[in-house]
């Protein structure tokens, strides 16, 4: 029984091995990042100078202002398409309902490449010149499918009788799903967003073919630094974006966790 209760020490062992093999390059790299040397070879000195570089450096601040622009606008606009689709298909009984399910996960289990070249393809065959207004077409593509499958997840768990309850009190159904029925998937659509605003902020595989002249972001503009080398300036820029991301998934998390708590 007590062999049962207690996990053997190989156990633990092969589980720290397994830690240290993922997240050691990035400590490493972080630690790197407030390092005095450029060359990143042996510790020096601690200084922030490498942080401050980034403050001043205006082709980083505008990709950066890309980047947001694209994430901001693609997650409010897979927001209102997610939660429309996901109410649709969590309420309604319809032909094919299996079908559009199913076709929710292709964007997420197909490789962004396929993605990438077939939005370009789409855009060339229209006539429409690269932009960022074309990277955030390409973005909500994919951040669609993941606020919809959360919110989906959020609504599944919910007595659809409370909305049937508030019409039957008077209210229009317009009314009963905005006084009911929203706040009560506000959680999932909120952890829903916060995914889709890191994923797309971090994307770089469809942004690279979809991006036009002068349109750069943020990891189109890291990856065009690391070709010349990686240097301290680029640890510190990316040791932010894992501190940004990580923080904001964990609050996604937290917020998913809450709203499976209220159930």
């Amino acid at each position: 029984m007590d062999s049962m209760l207690h996990k053997p020490k190989w156990l633990s062992i092969l589980t720290l091995a397994i830690y240290l093999f993922l997240y050691l390059p990035i400590f490493i790299l972080i630690a790197y990042s407030f390092d005095e040397s450029r060359l990143a070879v042996q510790w020096t000195g601690f200084t922030l100078k490498w942080y401050k570089l980034l403050l001043i450096d205006e082709p980083l601040i505008a990709a950066l202002g890309n980047s947001l622009i694209v994430a901001c606008v693609s997650v409010s606009v897979s927001a209102v398409m997610g939660t429309m689709a996901a109410v649709g298909l969590s309420r309604y009984h319809f032909w094919g309902k299996k079908a559009y399910k199913g076709l929710l996960f292709i964007p997420i289990i197909v490789p962004e490449v396929a993605l990438a070249v077939s939005a370009l393809t789409l855009f060339v065959a229209m006539g429409i010149t690269l932009s960022l207004a074309t990277i955030i077409i390409a973005h909500v593509v994919f951040c669609v499918a993941y606020v919809t499958l959360v919110v989906m997840g959020r609504l599944e768990g919910l007595d659809p009788h409370l909305e049937e309850a508030a019409q039957d009190l008077g209210a229009p159904p317009a009314m009963a799903f905005f006084k009911v029925t929203l706040p009560l998937i506000m959680p999932g659509i909120i952890a829903g967003c916060l995914l889709a605003f890191v994923l797309s902020l971090d994307d770089f595989v469809i942004t690279q073919f979809t991006a036009g002249v002068g349109n750069t972001t943020l990891p189109l503009r890291i990856y065009s630094l690391v070709k010349f080398g990686i240097s301290p300036e680029i640890n510190a820029l990316s040791t932010l974006m894992i501190v940004c991301t990580v923080g904001l998934a964990l609050l996604a998390q937290l917020i998913k966790q809450h709203s499976e708590f209220q159930r």
